[in-house]
């Protein structure tokens, strides 16, 4: 296959790929070879295939919200060629048969299996790493639950920096939750919704960035949503800690002025935060702070998304709306280049996984291909996962995704001629 006049992000130049055994053979002026595919990628951005650090496939087990076939056919659709599928499944995905099961369920794109730190995400024992990873864990997380025994937090450190497996944290004191439902802010208050306030994730991250320091041990913080956690992060990079942290688009996209408390689609965990706060994780992405975009891919049923507020579960889609929320709030605004876009969609969570990290002769072709400069509504009807809940439903949304590329074979296929 050869893909013609691409605009190459990572090279800053239009260029051809050739592309030949799921390998990026050639990159530069090239010519058709015999009855080689040619694709015209004139006037579109080239990037290397994105990567969510999180997603939530919901199986085994809650297959009515997603499973591994749907949430990885939307995948595809959003540019990702791999997603890291988060354990809280019914069961957890807390040993070797478990993660043996995500391994084997073939999808659209890879699926990296991310086992739980604690047996049954309960925060009491830790599971068997070592057996995990030979099981082919690809990172460690009960994300949805925090560890929060901090002896138990700072064994966990030691264990994983031991195996090579890397902590995905869940940052929330549930004690500070208190059973919140929304942001403690004005607008919940003004609704009759009880809130949570910033410290819950906050005093959690402070306390797991001074535990990694003292282990001297890696580790990864999940949906980071305020703004002073965005300097206790700065502050733990400049002291030499090996932290790396995510944030979702909807933190850099939406902020607690939506709340309706008659639509639980705005009900995600951490929650909507002021537009302070949206706007400190804005600035968080765009000085370096923040290394990553990722989804929080979190299905429910319209159903479960229709009880009162404080009873309907938390979460939003995001697999299908992430490259376009990220381009229309960080790129178009002058915040980041595309250069940046792709460093914090594919290549910082492919160095979190241990994936190929560079787009060069030789590499795997893992591709996704993108318009900037199309608008789209986001219908419902266009949705390939299995539930909708998403707030930008019946949004414009700019840019889009037209081909993705895993290994050389398109599993996803838009507007590429």
């Amino acid at each position: 296959m050869l893909i013609k006049n691409g605009y190459i992000v990572s090279k800053n130049r239009v260029a051809d790929l050739r592309i030949e055994n799921g390998r990026i053979s050639e990159i530069g002026v090239l010519q058709k070879r015999g009855d080689e595919q040619v694709l015209n990628a004139n006037g579109l951005h080239v990037f290397y295939g994105f990567v969510d650090a999180h997603t939530h496939l919901r199986d085994p087990g809650l297959c009515h919200k997603e499973d591994i076939q749907s949430g990885t056919r939307a995948a595809a659709a959003g540019g990702y060629t791999a997603v890291a599928a988060m354990p809280n499944t019914l069961p957890p995905c807390d040993d070797a048969q478990a993660v043996r099961y995500v391994l084997e369920k073939k999808g659209s794109v890879p699926v990296l299996p991310v086992a739980c730190i604690t047996q049954g995400m309960r925060g009491q024992a830790l599971t068997d790493f070592g057996a995990l990873k030979q099981a082919g864990a690809r990172a460690l997380s009960d994300d949805g639950m925090p560890v929060s025994d901090p002896l138990l937090m700072k064994q966990a450190l030691r264990y994983a920096k031991e195996v090579g497996l890397p902590l995905l944290l869940h940052e929330e004191d549930l004690v500070l939750k208190n059973g919140g439902s929304a942001h403690a802010g004005e607008y919940a208050r003004a609704q009759g919704i009880a809130g949570i306030p910033a410290s819950a994730e906050e005093v959690p991250i402070a306390r797991d960035v001074i535990l990694a320091a003292e282990a001297d041990c890696p580790l990864h913080i999940c949906h980071v949503s305020t703004a002073r956690s965005v300097p206790i992060i700065a502050w733990a990079k400049q002291q030499g800690v090996r932290v790396t942290c995510e944030t979702a688009p909807h933190y850099f996209s939406l902020c607690d002025e939506i709340l309706d408390r008659a639509d639980a689609n705005t009900k995600v965990n951490p929650p909507l935060r002021t537009r302070a706060d949206m706007e400190a994780i804005r600035r968080g992405i765009a000085d370096g702070v923040i290394d990553m975009i990722a989804t929080d891919h979190a299905p429910h049923t319209p159903e479960e998304k229709a009880q009162e507020y404080h009873k309907a579960p938390f979460g939003l889609i995001g697999l299908e709306t992430a490259f376009s929320l990220s381009l229309e709030n960080l790129v178009l605004r002058g915040l980041i280049n595309h250069r940046r876009l792709e460093e914090l969609l594919s290549f910082a969570p492919r160095r979190l996984f241990g994936l190929e990290d560079s787009l060069q002769e030789g590499a795997c072709a893992d591709l996704t291909i993108c318009d900037t400069r199309t608008s789209r509504i986001y219908k419902k009807q266009d949705i390939l996962s299995k539930s909708k809940n998403s707030p930008f439903v019946g949004r414009t949304l700019r840019g889009c995704v037209c081909l993705t590329m895993v290994k050389g074979e398109i599993v996803y296929h838009g507007s590429v001629d």
